[in-house]
């Protein structure tokens, strides 16, 4: 019998193979202390094939951003129910941005802790995937308020600064949940599930959002504005 010959590994899959070598180190190890070689070795290839299909280690983490941005934006609008009311809708955008994460850890970490870190063309990179998530909470907020016959300040100012608001405190709920350690009954560490860390989310945001939307405006001296005027804060 002649000698069996091995398959030979697509390189659209060993290609994949060395970017998730290269999340797992990056988010370990950081940019700056990761190497080629640690790379290849995790990816089990040579240091040679990792610059033959990705180039140099810049290149490479140019490439693991943007596979990981994409990767989270696909999910959160995937997740979203579509032709539901704007509170429903991000609700399960929340959902899905936070079972991303937490399935994703070392992705989740390469962006939020790595790449913005780093400055040029790095940041730029997240910078452009925050500014697509934004657009879409902004227009899920202006839904909400629209909805909700609101018009005037909030419809038209306010939506984009509680898009940018809203899209910050889910990223740090997002690296709270995923670094927590609570033990529970089995004496296992561990953590939020998708689900409580976006109903955490809603109850923080969804809430105060319905008051705006209500007409209710905070002021110094403890005022809200309603729709007839200036009145006592309440409570």
């Amino acid at each position: 019998m002649g000698a069996v010959k091995s398959k030979r590994v697509p390189r659209a899959v060993r290609e994949q193979q060395m970017l998730d070598a290269a999340v797992l180190t990056f988010a370990r190890r950081g940019y700056r202390a990761a190497s080629m070689d640690e790379i290849a070795e995790v990816a089990g290839v040579s240091k040679p094939l990792v610059y033959l299909y990705l180039n140099s280690k810049e290149d490479l983490f140019s490439t693991v951003i943007r596979r990981e941005s994409e990767a989270l934006v696909a999910a959160v609008t995937a997740a979203v129910e579509p032709g539901g009311t704007a509170d429903r809708q991000l609700w399960s955008g929340l959902k899905g941005f936070f079972a991303h994460t937490a399935e994703h850890p070392d992705g989740w970490a390469v962006l939020h802790q790595q790449a913005r870190t780093h400055g040029e063309p790095f940041a730029h990179q997240v910078a452009a995937m925050r500014t697509e998530i934004i657009a879409f909470v902004t227009e899920l907020l202006g839904a909400a308020a629209k909805e909700a016959g609101c018009v005037g300040e909030l419809a038209e100012r306010e939506v984009a600064g509680l898009a940018h608001a809203l899209v910050g405190a889910a990223e740090s709920l997002a690296e709270w949940a995923n670094v927590r350690t609570d033990e529970g009954a089995s004496g296992e560490h561990e953590h939020p599930s998708a689900k409580d860390t976006a109903a955490t989310m809603m109850n923080f945001a969804w809430t105060g959002l319905g008051r705006l939307t209500g007409g209710e405006r905070w002021a110094p001296g403890g005022l809200v504005v309603d729709g007839e005027g200036w009145s006592a804060a309440r409570g």
